[in-house]
């Protein structure tokens, strides 16, 4: 690994941790590279280390009655095993690296000194801990309310905030594959597939080589609420 990655400069947590501060956290942690398709965490394991992506791309799985869930994916700047690090319980969530990634673990002493050192550190970990209450919240909401299609749509729409959006159409480039759209509606990949094929027929979707493209979001916007809303 080159040695302008072993530091935390770059993780937007440590925006207000400089100088020696800075190069304490650093010399606290444990940098390695991670292969594609290794697991990093297991679900239910020990440890309570945080680990910070410098480089890569991770996805954060769980599972819900037998069945593995994709909760969310993690890139440059990002970090996860945080919850531990705070109550000393094993993993909620397993973690498996999607693409060659560079990783600082840090021991939980050191983050949790740094969150009572550092205010703008704390306000951060509020704020992610916040987001990820909020987006358990809604999941839970989508299993128990919606269907299948209407639990899909919701996953398109959310990926459309995250890439590129015109004129109320998005592009998802690359697509998800229809076993990862399954693993983040908590259903099967021979009803995404049916699913999908519909929602083409209907107008809502083109796919084509190398993208799928959502071309009346606002459209799906407005389904949705009324679903959740019947």
């Amino acid at each position: 690994m080159a040695r302008f990655d072993r530091t935390l400069a770059n993780i937007p947590l440590f925006r207000s941790v400089v100088g020696p501060d800075l190069e304490r956290l650093e010399s606290t942690c444990v940098w390695r590279e991670c292969d594609t398709d290794q697991w990093v965490l297991d679900h239910d394991g020990e440890g309570t280390e945080v680990y910070f992506v410098l480089r890569g791309h991770l996805r954060v799985v769980t599972t819900i009655a037998g069945r593995e869930t994709i909760l969310r994916d993690l890139r440059d700047g990002e970090y996860f095993g945080e919850l531990a690090a705070l109550d000393g319980r094993p993993r909620s969530a397993g973690i498996v690296a999607l693409t060659i990634s560079v990783l600082a673990s840090m021991p939980a002493a050191a983050f949790r000194g740094a969150i009572h050192a550092h205010p703008d550190v704390c306000d951060q970990v509020m704020g992610v801990l916040v987001g990820q209450i909020r987006m358990l919240a809604n999941r839970t909401t989508e299993t128990a309310g919606l269907s299948v299609r209407e639990r899909l749509w919701a996953e398109l729409l959310r990926l459309a905030n995250a890439g590129r959006m015109t004129n109320g159409a998005a592009v998802l480039s690359p697509p998800p594959t229809h076993a990862e759209l399954a693993g983040r509606v908590g259903s099967h990949r021979e009803a995404v597939t049916r699913e999908l094929n519909m929602m083409e027929r209907s107008g809502l979707i083109a796919r084509r080589r190398g993208a799928i493209e959502l071309l009346d979001t606002d459209r799906l916007k407005t389904m949705l609420a009324e679903a959740a809303g019947r």
